[in-house]
């Protein structure tokens, strides 16, 4: 069996590991997800945040 991309091998076994059991539907839509939402993820990982200064006293109830 090949896998097509390293999501294939991820999502099976991180369910496995769990003790989790997916159809072949169940992991398509996580594979579907994870197609959607990783390469965002990712940009947002390299995001360079050394030019933003950091909040002072961040009061976390309140927006910014």
């Amino acid at each position: 069996m090949s896998s097509s991309g390293p999501a294939d091998d991820f999502i099976p076994a991180g369910l496995a590991s769990l003790g989790i059991e997916a159809d072949e539907v169940e992991l398509a839509v996580m594979a579907a997800a994870h197609q959607l939402f990783w390469p965002r993820i990712l940009e947002l990982l390299e995001l360079d945040t050394s030019g933003v200064e950091p909040e002072g006293h961040p009061e976390l109830s309140r927006a910014p």
